[in-house]
């Protein structure tokens, strides 16, 4: 498309002159409809290959970032929220929506905005290779490499691949980036890599506008949306950053064919969302409840995130809450905690700096790098703000990483434009920051390992858990009650539906209790050959078990601890126990 086309006559009397001979008008500028995120010059071919040494620097920071997950990956402990999504796949099931058609029953939506799409692809890694640490881990942190690969094919289409090789070795050296990734309570894994995925063929289209390109991004959108629905959060961002940036790249390349395809493609991904919002009048958007009031904590938050201390104490344990710490065993862990007492116990990376620092820079980008700047910054304040002034949402770390890679497509084209000003010094300087801000975060990575090794995980990310379910496969239970959160989820994944689970505490977890709850609460407490899962009255979520407790003392029964399980440390975790008949 051009801004002038050239008459046809004149066109065709071009095509037939030797190609040296031909020139073209100044006004014949055949990448004008072109997203203006790109300058003409710096337009990356189509099936153009990325150069050697910028593709082995991406390639050099997938490799640590996958090297770094899987050092973790076996030490800490099934937290429930990453074994949520099993609740599709194994007994006992609790989808809150199951499409039935002939004699199958094809899960939907674990929650009115969490859907099945994790446990889809997860049915044949578990039929293959069971539910180990690995099976679950590794696949959502090959997911997360494959989002730093798309992130530095993002970049090096819209801003060349100096900022392209930036931005993925500073991605790689986000240690909650990494870690949010790796254990995917959140989840995450499969949102950063198909929104990611998503924008890169968008941007591709805009260069090729080719139409399995248009159509891909957004059946990869759509994906998001049923994968979980908060995507709504940065896919608004990136409609809005694009409206306000490049509004006429954007309406110009709007046709009615363009819109079906796109409408097609969306719905034919987000299919199983939207059948569950139809039919169940709309639920997924009962979700948003306005609430301002704890703003400026959940900034903090953001901040946190991106300058790594987000997970300290919360996934692992700290000094203080380990009476009996693990001393290095093993070369790895030696030199983990070696570098960590030579650094000085890092928790906090440099990349808030980088992040301030390339705002700063930004009037020196380009045009278009101004613009696949401000692009980021529109998206994110979008992103961020609907999950800002949500109830319950934007306070933790699981929902702030959702805005990422964007926090580094700023830094990466403002530090990779600004170094264009300064010659041939431009590239041994970027160098040179980009190398400081590697090792900050690298260093707070393994700040984590460290702890990891020497303090264990928290009470959410317990190894205990497997002691538990090693424990009740020895239990002849008919029936085990859970009175406490972080448990059922878990041990269902770990023990693939075959213990007989239930949960135990909903009754009298209520204010107060009506007769069917009464009764129901009876017949748990007097169950013959019960038992009862129970965390320990020092690691309780929610003292709801101290409450049934107590109710069975009123029926005439009283506990009878079988077990009590620690973790590797020693500390007791969890409390298996049954009641017997006693006195009032």
């Amino acid at each position: 498309m051009c801004n002038s086309p050239a008459k046809p006559g004149k066109a065709l009397q071009l095509a037939h002159l030797p190609r040296s001979r031909v020139q073209i008008p100044p006004s014949y500028r055949p990448n004008a409809t072109i997203s203006n995120l790109i300058p003409p010059r710096k337009i990356v071919p189509r099936n153009t290959p990325a150069r050697p040494a910028a593709a082995l620097g991406a390639l050099a920071a997938c490799i640590f970032f996958f090297a770094a997950g899987c050092a973790f990956l076996p030490h800490l402990g099934l937290q429930n929220d990453e074994a949520l999504f099993a609740l599709a796949i194994y007994e006992p099931r609790a989808c809150l929506y199951t499409v039935v058609i002939g004699h199958s029953k094809f899960p939907l939506m674990l929650m009115s905005y969490l859907g099945t799409l994790k446990a889809w692809l997860y049915r044949p890694v578990f039929r293959a290779l069971g539910t180990g640490m690995a099976a679950l881990r590794v696949p959502v942190l090959l997911a997360a490499v494959a989002s730093l690969w798309l992130f530095f094919l993002l970049l090096r289409r819209i801003s060349g691949e100096r900022a392209a090789v930036i931005g993925c070795a500073l991605l790689a050296a986000d240690s909650t980036y990494l870690l949010t990734a790796t254990f995917d309570w959140g989840p995450v894994a499969l949102q950063h890599v198909l929104l990611i995925g998503g924008l890169f063929l968008v941007v591709r289209f805009h260069q090729t506008r080719g139409w399995r390109a248009l159509a891909g991004g957004f059946f990869l959108f759509g994906l998001a949306m049923w994968d979980k629905s908060l995507a709504v959060w940065m896919l608004s961002g990136f409609a809005v950053g694009g409206i306000l940036t490049v509004p006429r790249r954007i309406f110009d390349a709007i046709t009615l064919p363009r819109i079906a395809v796109c409408l097609l493609a969306f719905t034919l991904g987000a299919l199983p969302l939207l059948i569950y919002n139809v039919n169940n009048e709309y639920g997924t958007f009962h979700n948003f409840t306005y609430d301002p009031h704890s703003i400026g904590g959940k900034g903090i938050m953001l901040v946190e995130t991106l300058r790594g201390p987000g997970l300290f104490d919360w996934l692992v344990n700290e000094d203080w809450e380990t009476p009996r710490p693990h001393t290095p065993q093993g070369a790895l862990p030696k030199i983990s905690a070696r570098i960590s007492a030579l650094a000085g116990h890092p928790r906090h990376n440099l990349m808030l700096y980088a992040f301030l620092l390339a705002l700063l820079l930004t009037p020196l980008a380009t045009g278009p790098g101004r613009r696949a700047i401000l692009f980021a910054l529109i998206a994110m304040a979008v992103a961020w703000i609907q999950m800002a002034i949500n109830a319950n949402t934007g306070g933790s770390v699981h929902h702030t990483i959702l805005l990422w890679p964007l926090p580094y497509i700023v830094i990466a084209i403002a530090f990779a434009d600004a170094s264009r000003r300064l010659g041939r010094v431009g590239i041994p300087v970027v160098a040179a920051m980009v190398a400081v801000l590697f090792v900050s975060g690298a260093l707070v990575t393994n700040e984590y390992y460290f702890l990891e090794l020497r303090n264990g995980g928290s009470i959410n990310w317990t190894d205990a858990i497997f002691s538990l379910s090693a424990y009740l496969k020895g239990v002849p239970a008919k029936t085990m009650y859970v009175t406490d959160w972080g448990i059922l989820d878990s041990l269902r994944l770990l023990n693939r539906g075959k213990l007989p689970l239930r949960q135990g505490a909903d009754q009298v977890a209520k204010p107060e209790l009506n007769a069917e709850d009464r009764k129901i609460a009876e017949e748990i407490v007097s169950e013959p050959g019960a038992v009862f899962l129970a965390h320990t009255e020092k690691t309780e979520f929610f003292h709801n078990n101290q409450k049934l407790i107590r109710f069975a003392a009123g029926e005439g029964y009283r506990p009878e601890t079988m077990a009590i399980i620690p973790d590797s440390f020693g500390r007791p975790v969890f409390e298996v126990y049954h009641f017997v008949a006693g006195p009032r």
